[in-house]
């Protein structure tokens, strides 16, 4: 047994073909609660539709008070009207754009822009996700409370020879029995 499925058009309830199926987004009205809705329409009754379409312009209205805009739609000649007698498409083409132009161009990674010396008294044992070198290291031990006070400035964690990572990091093991410093 076979079944067929049918379409009845959602304005007028006609049977409507497969290959006759329109369908049509409603995104404004204001029976609208949640958003667009969609329904389906035969081809021929999409005709009507078009010819009753409204030549419109829509605004927003920004006052100076900084409060929300006002949306607007009106009817084009009433809005070509507003022009006081001057051609309102030469209104429109010499006014500024509402939103600057869009830039394709991709914004260089960051870290080819800005690559820092960890090496230097500047950039010495702050935290980052690469490879402490030799220099870092040899930084940081000969300059720890100097490192450390510029770390605390900063409001960067500071190095601290109770903190056996640290200690592993930047290679203070000496610097911890000399000072006799006990690691808990």
């Amino acid at each position: 047994m076979a079944q067929r499925m049918v379409r009845f058009s959602d304005l007028t309830n006609k049977i409507i073909d497969d290959d006759a199926v329109v369908r049509v987004v409603i995104e404004q009205h204001p029976a609208l609660g949640d958003g667009p809705v969609e329904i389906e329409v035969a081809e021929d009754e999409v005709e009507p539709i078009r010819k009753g379409a409204l030549s419109v312009v829509s605004l927003k209205l920004y006052q100076g008070d900084g409060s929300e805009p006002e949306a607007v739609t009106m009817e084009i000649e009433t809005f070509n009207k507003l022009a006081g007698g001057v051609d309102m498409v030469d209104v429109i083409r010499r006014a500024e754009p509402a939103y600057p132009p869009r830039r394709y161009a991709r914004p260089a990674p960051a870290a080819a822009t800005e690559k820092l010396d960890y090496s230097v008294l500047e950039y010495a044992g702050r935290p980052h996700r690469g490879k402490t070198t030799e220099a870092e290291k040899e930084t940081v031990r000969s300059n720890l409370p100097a490192v450390n006070e510029r770390l605390r400035r900063d409001g960067v964690r500071t190095i601290d020879l109770d903190n056996a990572e640290h200690v592993a990091r930047y290679g203070l093991e000496a610097l911890v029995e000399e000072t006799g410093y006990v690691q808990q």
